[in-house]
């Protein structure tokens, strides 16, 4: 018997940053705010209150859509998904089934220089639930609800499951986080719970010349990248040894959901998944279907034309400013840094500082840097242009430093060229001591290397 394949698919739904709900015109600014101070008829769910669309919704998952590669219907609508849960009001959810904003995309990821593409399935808008909160009344262990969430727009995206290993799965959230933060749709913070993730997994194993697939799975309650990755290698390793243990013919058939303990660090029964004909889907009667146009299709890709997303600014650093891949990666995790990074580069070509030594102080010296967290492109060019002037010995001078250095501590050498490499940085620090902090140590690196060498 033997592991053939993971299967592993994705379910994220991300809140939308917009100054009002989904269907009403209360707050969808819900975070530590009062319980059940922004609600009103509608996202109460009350007899006889009417949704109304929120336009800038609509627009925030058509450019999510395009960053994802889909088609954008020209005909789309809503449809009432029914489920009875406390956190939902109306005992129905307004949601998209089978005709929803984008479909079929596709997203690239990189995982040690090497590019996948994971296929998407749909992405679509939707109204948030209710927020439970468990908590002790007079000493009585209840449910609280909050309904400050309830009725906030909520893009959910699915992928096909074709995520072969949990870091995989990882790596791609982490660059769909990304994505929706440079588009400035969402802040997407998994800790606040305005990006959730619910993989879904299952195996296709080997046994007797035969392949079996155990029983899907979906886990839920999971709050952070680390623990989708460790929820999702639990569920891989669970699987396998129920299998072991009972065999295709004793395990149950049915579609499962399962919850992501962050204490015992594994994932426990919660109920029987459900299929999507138990939802009993419909159009939603107080929403006409929606209509696209070719112009404002057209209109939708002009302004999405506009965004600069991670990929391509990346690809503008390393060819532009000669950083490493690894560099621009790094720069370009955050849309404010990675401008501010450009607009130092500018401003450094006056007084010839170049993109490496702004690069140097943003990531290397990343300790030091914190020195410069509030200060403007003018000011943190200016601190690095004095920084540079008290470097003043010049290569030569920092040479003969160097052969003294090393001619004092010929055991360190050795161990360096035993393949001990770190006793590099001892031997810059030896190097900065003697030069009196006076030496570049990016110098004092170089020279050190070549002697070594």
């Amino acid at each position: 018997m033997k592991l053939k394949r993971i299967l592993i698919g994705l379910e994220i739904h991300i809140e939308l940053k917009t100054k009002s709900k989904m269907f009403c015109g209360c707050s969808a600014v819900h975070f530590e705010k009062i319980p059940n101070s922004q609600t009103c008829p509608v996202c109460l769910g009350l007899p006889g209150a009417l949704p109304v669309p929120n336009f800038k919704a609509i627009e925030s998952v058509i450019l999510i859509g395009q960053a994802l590669n889909c088609e954008i219907l020209k005909e789309s609508k809503f449809d009432r998904k029914n489920y009875f849960y406390p956190d939902l009001p109306k005992g129905y959810q307004i949601s998209q089934y089978d005709q929803p904003f984008c479909l079929n995309g596709w997203l690239e990821y990189k995982i040690q220089g090497t590019n996948y593409r994971a296929k998407i399935r749909r992405v679509h808008l939707e109204e948030d639930t209710g927020k439970l909160v468990h908590t002790q009344v007079k000493g009585k262990s209840c449910s609280l609800i909050d309904f400050n969430r309830s009725g906030c727009p909520l893009v959910e995206i699915v992928t096909e499951p074709e995520f072969d290993s949990s870091l995989a799965a990882k790596t791609f959230l982490e660059k769909l986080q990304k994505i929706v933060r440079y588009l400035e749709v969402a802040d997407a913070d998994m800790e606040k719970g305005q990006m959730r993730c619910e993989p879904t997994v299952n195996l296709e194993i080997e046994d007797g010349g035969k392949n079996y697939f155990t029983p899907l799975v979906e886990i839920k309650n999971i709050n952070s990248f680390r623990f989708v990755q460790k929820a999702i290698d639990f569920e891989v390793e669970r699987q396998f040894k129920d299998f072991e243990e009972k065999r295709i013919e004793k395990m149950p058939g049915n579609k499962t959901t399962r919850g992501w303990s962050e204490k015992k660090l594994e994932t426990g029964l919660q109920r029987t998944k459900e299929e999507a004909s138990d939802y009993r889907y419909f159009p939603e009667p107080d929403i006409p279907p929606i209509f696209w146009s070719d112009k404002q299709i057209t209109n939708f890709k002009e302004l999405f034309k506009k965004i600069v997303l991670p990929d391509k600014l990346e690809s503008r650093f390393i060819s532009l400013y000669g950083l490493r891949p690894e560099q621009a990666e790094i720069l370009c995790r955050d849309k404010e840094t990675a401008f501010y990074f450009e607009k130092c580069v500018e401003l450094g070509k006056i007084k010839k500082i170049t993109s490496l030594d702004i690069v140097n102080k943003l990531i290397n010296q990343s300790k030091k840097a914190k020195q410069f967290a509030d200060l403007s492109p003018k000011e943190f060019i200016e601190k690095i242009g004095e920084s540079q002037k008290l470097f003043s010995l010049n290569k030569e001078e920092i040479s003969l430093i160097a052969d003294r250095v090393l001619k004092e501590n010929q055991k360190i050498q050795d161990e360096y060229r035993k393949g001990k490499t770190q006793v590099l940085g001892f031997l810059i620090g030896l190097v900065q001591k003697e030069a009196k902090g006076k030496a570049d140590p990016r110098i004092v690196q170089k020279i050190l290397a070549e002697k070594l060498a």
